[in-house]
């Protein structure tokens, strides 16, 4: 009977896939009315501001569960539903049914919500807990409407496994014209007690610059294999394992609207909400390196008055400005996890004659915003952060590495190794 179940379900997902082709196994919001996607793991402070920096990846033993919250801006919806997409190492679905990878029936209501309370813009706030899976690997979890007729927002997330044991050190790039701008990760892993068949070929390595799939590098093969010491090396001198460093992120605090916070220039009020103006910016590409901290681009809901973000923290329309030139060939966003790092109309800037700067102004609830400047620009077009932040070696960034593998009697990838890797960290 429960295969029964599990089948029907299967097929369901199925034709509402069809229905739905424009599902996108990524980090996305499909709709305006959804806003602060945020995916994270759990803590027992459920309003601790700081759980919000972490990337949603946990051990699979975990006692505490993935955490995703987002609101809706018509508080209108009803109905919403979650169900988990298993994917390979590429993001593309895997072959595995729900049975092999969930322990329920992988169709979750979403019941727990809550009215804003006491903010000029309505919105209803939506708290779910990702349920435990039974698989390492890649995730995404869907949220939909009307029993998955609309697709609102999708969210990568991972589960890993301790099978293999990270060395890694980062450090200048060895490039000659890179080492003062450019950040290098040598790694090598220790995989005794697992069996390889084929070391050098066995697994898929991936390196993650602050967190993001937009700034991540794959393909990689060891440069040795050590096989009686189960070692293989990454030690690499094409510069595959290097980084640009980036700056350190701007940001602008409106964890409070009583007053003009860290990088507001000014406060208008109003009935409808209270906008924001965020001091104006400049390029930073060819002033040199500017010691700042940051969050490495992460976003913090937080009021504080209240402690309660979730639900009080008010919706500002925030006035960003850029002054630099204007460059046709340009597209230039406002970028940072506020808006999952995509690139779109939300914060896409468009240039101001009478100010002769570039500007956006966006929707953003209250808290920390780290934000910073992208352009797009070439053909092909080329995505670059450092065309207006520049890029320094000395940059405070955290990296991470993945490692999965596809054992021969498995038919998917399984996370097998995680760790992370500060470089420069001074908080």
């Amino acid at each position: 009977m429960r295969y029964i179940i599990f089948t029907l379900f299967s097929l369901s997902f199925f034709l509402c896939r069809a229905q739905n082709p424009d599902i996108r196994l990524e980090d996305y919001v499909y709709t305006d009315d959804i806003k602060t996607v945020l995916l994270y793991p759990g803590i027992e402070d459920k309003e601790n501001p700081t759980r919000l920096i972490s990337p949603p990846i946990i051990p699979i033993q975990s006692s505490l569960p993935l955490v995703l919250e987002f609101d809706d801006m018509t508080t209108s919806m009803t109905g919403l539903r979650a169900k988990i997409i298993h994917c390979n190492a590429d993001w593309t679905k895997s072959n595995l049914n729900d049975i092999e990878f969930t322990y329920e029936y992988n169709d979750y209501p979403l019941t727990n919500y809550e009215q804003s309370f006491s903010t000029k813009v309505a919105y209803t706030h939506y708290r779910f807990e990702v349920p435990k899976l039974k698989l390492s690997g890649n995730y995404v979890l869907i949220v939909s409407s009307d029993r998955g007729r609309r697709t609102l927002l999708t969210r990568r997330f991972m589960i890993y496994e301790t099978r293999v044991a990270i060395t890694a050190e980062a450090r200048f790039s060895q490039g000659i014209k890179q080492q003062f701008s450019d950040q290098q990760i040598d790694f090598s892993i220790d995989y005794k007690g697992y069996n390889l068949i084929s070391p050098q070929q066995d697994l898929k390595v991936v390196l993650r610059k602050n967190f993001r799939f937009d700034q991540a590098k794959s393909n990689f093969k060891p440069t040795n294999v050590r096989p009686f010491d189960s070692i293989l090396e990454y030690t690499f001198f094409d510069l595959e394992n290097t980084f640009p460093g980036g700056n350190e992120f701007r940001y602008f605090d409106s964890r409070t609207l009583s007053g003009r916070g860290y990088g507001v220039y000014a406060l208008e009020r109003s009935g409808e909400n209270t906008s924001l103006t965020i001091t104006p910016d400049r390029s930073r590409a060819d002033n040199g390196y500017i010691q700042i901290e940051d969050l490495n681009g992460q976003y913090i809901v937080d009021q504080k008055e209240s402690g309660r973000g979730s639900v009080e923290a008010d919706y500002t329309p925030t006035l960003f400005t850029l002054k630099i030139e204007e460059d046709p060939d340009a597209t230039i966003y406002v970028n940072g996890a506020f808006n999952l790092w995509q690139l779109n109309d939300r914060n896409r800037m468009e240039f101001n004659q009478d100010t002769k700067a570039y500007q956006a102004d966006i929707l953003i609830k209250q808290g920390v915003v780290n934000y910073e400047y992208t352009v797009v620009k070439g053909n092909p077009p080329k995505v670059d952060d450092g065309y207006v932040e520049g890029n320094y070696a000395t940059t405070e960034n955290d990296y991470d590495i993945l490692i999965y593998h596809r054992p021969p009697t498995s038919r998917s990838d399984l996370l097998i190794g995680y760790k992370t890797i500060e470089w420069n960290r001074r908080r």
